[in-house]
């Protein structure tokens, strides 16, 4: 089907503008085509499953399929053109009202048995003024769902402002490095059951978190990045200060 470039650079609708502002987060099923995600996979499989990974890769050799792979589009052509996808273009210009920047990436691969993050909200370790920051999530599994470690979210929780964080309380299912949102009811959390090709679009400021992989052959594999308008800046972190536009 032909689709028109009006359509791709202004895919979000009245109705779901209202939601992302509501929720926090917007869900566009089949975002993103099945072929470019397989050979995405691939590509990115190959990067560490080779006898010498790049320095910018290296991890130890254990978890070089658990543990995620950090800003990919800083050194991956293909990793920067899945970053710039124009339907992941129009929906942020819509939803920031100007233009937006990349600033981070990461490949997840979570193997099967791999851990989750617990609670956060992006904004805590990625502060940009004025606050702006969005993330863009693609599925690239055929089904993501609660078994193999799906995102659960928290509807609303963008509008309370940064919440403190410490350290995390259960490490045999969440990753034990990171830190953990405190003083919030996640009985509230829901979650989110996604398919391949699909975009999460969530606020920085949404709390959000994962869950071990569970299965016993399933990984969860999945492309995250996170974009600040552009007159935006980050302002702590000297390593994400590089703004990537989107054209």
């Amino acid at each position: 089907m032909f689709v028109r470039k009006q359509d791709r650079m202004s895919p979000i609708t009245e109705e779901q503008y209202e939601q992302f502002e509501r929720d926090g987060y917007l869900l566009i099923k089949k975002g993103c085509s099945s072929d470019l995600i397989d050979a995405f996979n691939g590509h990115i499989f190959d990067i560490r499953n080779q006898a010498e990974i790049p320095n910018w890769a290296a991890c130890e050799e254990s978890k070089k399929f658990s543990l995620r792979l950090f800003n990919p589009h800083k050194h991956d052509s293909f990793s920067r053109q899945m970053m710039k996808l124009p339907i992941i273009r129009g929906a942020l210009a819509q939803l920031m009202g100007k233009e937006a920047n990349c600033v981070q990436s990461m490949y997840f691969y979570k193997e099967p048995g791999s851990p989750g993050q617990a609670s956060h909200q992006d904004y805590y370790y990625i502060k940009n003024d004025p606050m702006t920051m969005i993330a863009a999530w693609i599925a690239l599994e055929e089904v993501v769902d609660i078994e193999n470690g799906c995102l659960w979210v928290i509807p609303g929780t963008h509008k309370l402002g940064l919440l403190p964080h410490g350290a995390v309380k259960n490490i045999e299912e969440h990753e034990s490095w990171t830190d953990e949102t405190e003083g919030i009811d996640l009985s509230k959390q829901i979650p989110v059951e996604m398919e391949k090709g699909d975009i999460l679009f969530f606020s920085e400021l949404l709390i959000h978190s994962s869950n071990k992989n569970r299965s016993k052959d399933r990984w969860r594999r999945s492309y995250v990045c996170h974009y600040i308008r552009e007159d935006s800046f980050v302002t702590q972190r000297e390593d994400l200060r590089e703004k990537f536009p989107l054209y």
